[in-house]
């Protein structure tokens, strides 16, 4: 999951930002609204967390140019306010979800996982391919029943193939949803990472799930097609 962070208090916002790069989360971060507004435009989130009291733009004036330019993504709004008439503020303007600060971390957390099934429909926290069992709430893996011992990114990764099962996914998507704005599009840290997530997963396996699909990308798939490597 990429995120949009929007938030001016550069405390607050290294907080978050800490904590949800420590849950795999790739995070870029917005100072004003207007910032805000040009980062949404330029590159592709999956969730946006929006603080109402900003620079330039508060979150209510973001949140409904957002939705009137056609942002889809989820928006969860933040705000020192707990009067009933700013929440419903907050929710006429587009946002999805509310939370007061100060909060629980694991409530944001909560909350960010609610977002992300209600965008994608509802689906198994447990998503099972083959021998290999994913847990998106605990944010670990299995293969036949072996955990899988894997970093935050390496699990980022692996949550992004899973969900894209069955298709293939290019260096491009990855990077838009597994990594943020301080990817270097020139590198080869993806193909690194998929290195090392074959290594863990594959490894002494009969059958291999990551397959790479020469000039298009990678695929995660029991039934690999011919050409797949």
């Amino acid at each position: 999951m990429r995120v949009l962070l929007v938030e001016d208090e550069s405390r607050v916002a290294g907080f978050i930002a800490k904590g949800l790069r420590e849950q795999a989360y790739a995070v870029d971060l917005a100072g004003d609204g207007d910032q805000a507004l040009y980062q949404a435009a330029v590159n592709t989130y999956d969730l946006v967390i929006l603080d109402v009291m900003l620079p330039l733009h508060d979150g209510h004036h973001v949140c409904r140019e957002l939705r009137s330019r056609g942002f889809h993504a989820p928006i969860l709004m933040l705000t020192a306010r707990d009067a009933v008439d700013d929440r419903v503020a907050g929710l006429d303007s587009g946002a999805d979800d509310y939370l007061t600060k100060p909060f629980d971390f694991k409530e944001l957390l909560a909350r960010l996982r609610a977002l992300s099934r209600r965008q994608v429909g509802i689906r198994p926290q447990v998503l099972q391919i083959d021998d290999l069992r994913l847990d998106t709430g605990k944010h670990c893996a299995s293969r036949s029943g072996r955990p899988v011992s894997l970093t935050a990114k390496e699990y980022a990764l692996l949550e992004y193939l899973v969900l894209n099962e069955g298709r293939v996914v290019g260096r491009e998507q990855i990077a838009q949803h597994v990594w943020d704005e301080s990817f270097d599009p020139l590198s080869n840290v993806i193909d690194v990472y998929i290195k090392r997530l074959r290594a863990k997963l594959d490894s002494g396996m009969t059958r291999r799930l990551i397959h790479t699909r020469r000039g298009e990308g990678y695929i995660l798939t029991a039934r690999a097609a011919a050409g797949d490597d």
